[in-house]
């Protein structure tokens, strides 16, 4: 599914469809594109929507943010973009986050693909001219770990 978004207001259209998605049970989120695309914005919009009250901020260097959703329990918001190698995922407990079967939203994560089994949403941003984003929007089943 592709969805063209103008201006940060079309964002809503997007949050609509990953929420849809979540109700039908996908708890990991995988977010590519490049810098400034509106990953982050896009994990905040979401959030506000599920219903977390504190604030969402980029976790670039704290690598995991974690928030509260009345409706889905616990957050993990993720970004991978600093890690150098696959020992690091290891170190900040990937595979027990994805485990938890918590809603995990994970920024930059082609260091991690090979521990993503999981029925995932992957959403590829691509920013365009006149700050035009396209959001391809695919579903992965669980695959054998």
């Amino acid at each position: 599914m592709e969805i063209t978004v103008e201006n940060k207001d079309g964002l809503q259209a997007v949050a609509d469809t990953l929420l849809s998605l979540l109700h039908k049970g996908y708890r990991v989120i995988l977010l590519e594109g490049e810098l400034g695309a509106g990953k982050t914005t896009l994990t905040q919009m979401l959030c506000r929507q599920i219903g977390v009250t504190e604030p969402v901020s980029s976790p670039t260097f704290s690598l995991v943010n974690e928030y509260t959703s009345p409706a889905f329990g616990t957050v993990y918001h993720m970004d991978l973009y600093r890690l150098e190698k696959e020992g690091d995922l290891v170190q900040i407990g990937l595979e027990e986050y994805l485990d938890s079967g918590q809603l995990c939203m994970i920024e930059w994560p082609a260091i991690a693909e090979k521990y993503f089994y999981q029925p995932a949403i992957r959403i590829n941003i691509k920013v365009e001219t006149n700050n035009i984003r396209i959001f391809n929007i695919t579903t992965y089943d669980a695959v054998d770990a």
